[in-house]
């Protein structure tokens, strides 16, 4: 009879030991996030630009079918829509690329000894860099278009921000070490996100679309349990200004394209919203460190 080899499934470190290793392989993290950006444009004679070019495109797009074509009404929509994508692109980097880093790092993983949660932290914050360029870019449009932001509520952007990164995250490193043994992941995980696209207040307004027929059933919380929509509404909220605009200028008719919350209820909710993603957070490195000692027999 020919055995069958164990798998290991217990951590060789405790939640917290593993958290302190990381946190003395920094110096690995921040040289594998360089790494990446300058492998990816090497030999590239636009370099970081391209980082902007598939974000733009898909923009230029939604901005056609949405404003042009479908006619929404809504004045600089352009603004309220690359709000919603910066965090929906950071997001969505992070949770596909994560998916698949271990496995397409194998080489690395098989033969050094490191903290392996390193690797979807990288991707992380290689993530953070592009979401840089990209906040800078969407800076220099509203200063061009004349676009002031709601100034008295930026206070929020490093709240939600914060909580996308730990959602993310969490979900970068729970997918990085379940597609070791299920290499179906990634696949579903595409199918996911593109649902998940789709139920989230981005290239739709949340006040026109969604939230009357939501208040009208009593089940307006059943849409926010989509934990990136009020991430979203935050970012559309502070960065595009406006709750109401003015969609005719001949009879100054107003339209609601943002939620009427308070700042306090922002913060709230992003801050039960980054609890959560701790929690998640610390669950999922829980589950990495069950799953990680038997990742080189699996790759």
């Amino acid at each position: 009879f020919h055995e069958r080899p164990a798998r290991v499934l217990s951590a060789h470190q405790s939640l917290a030991d593993r958290v302190r290793s990381i946190w003395a392989s920094r110096e690995l993290l921040l040289y594998l996030i360089t790494a990446d950006i300058k492998i990816k444009y090497k030999n590239s004679a636009l370099g970081m630009v391209w980082s902007m070019v598939a974000p733009a495109m898909q923009i230029g797009i939604y901005f056609l079918v949405f404003q042009v074509i479908l006619k929404n009404g809504v004045p600089d929509y352009v603004i309220m829509l690359w709000s919603g994508m910066l965090v929906w692109h950071f997001f969505t980097n992070v949770v596909t690329n994560s998916t698949n880093v271990i496995v397409q790092r194998s080489g690395i993983v098989k033969k050094v000894s490191f903290p392996r949660e390193i690797l979807t932290l990288s991707i992380v914050g290689t993530a953070i860099v592009y979401f840089a360029i990209q906040f800078g870019v969407l800076a220099v449009l509203m200063l061009l278009m004349g676009h002031s932001p709601a100034w008295s509520l930026v206070w929020l952007l490093p709240l939600a921000f914060l909580a996308v990164v730990l959602l993310a995250s969490a979900l970068g490193i729970f997918f990085s070490a379940v597609n070791v043994y299920f290499r179906d992941t990634g696949h579903m995980v595409d199918v996911g996100i593109n649902l998940w696209f789709w139920l989230t207040p981005i290239v739709y307004s949340y006040e026109r679309t969604v939230a009357p027929t939501l208040h009208a059933h009593g089940v307006a919380w059943l849409y926010l349990l989509n934990p990136v929509t009020p991430i979203v509404l935050t970012f559309q909220r502070v960065l595009y200004g406006d709750v109401n605009v003015v969609a005719n200028t001949s009879d100054h008719a107003t339209l609601d394209v943002l939620p009427h919350w308070s700042a306090a209820q922002f913060a709230e909710l992003n801050g039960i919203l980054i609890a959560i993603g701790v929690v998640l957070c610390l669950g999922a490195m829980h589950v990495f460190g069950r799953l990680q000692g038997n990742f080189a027999e699996e790759l």
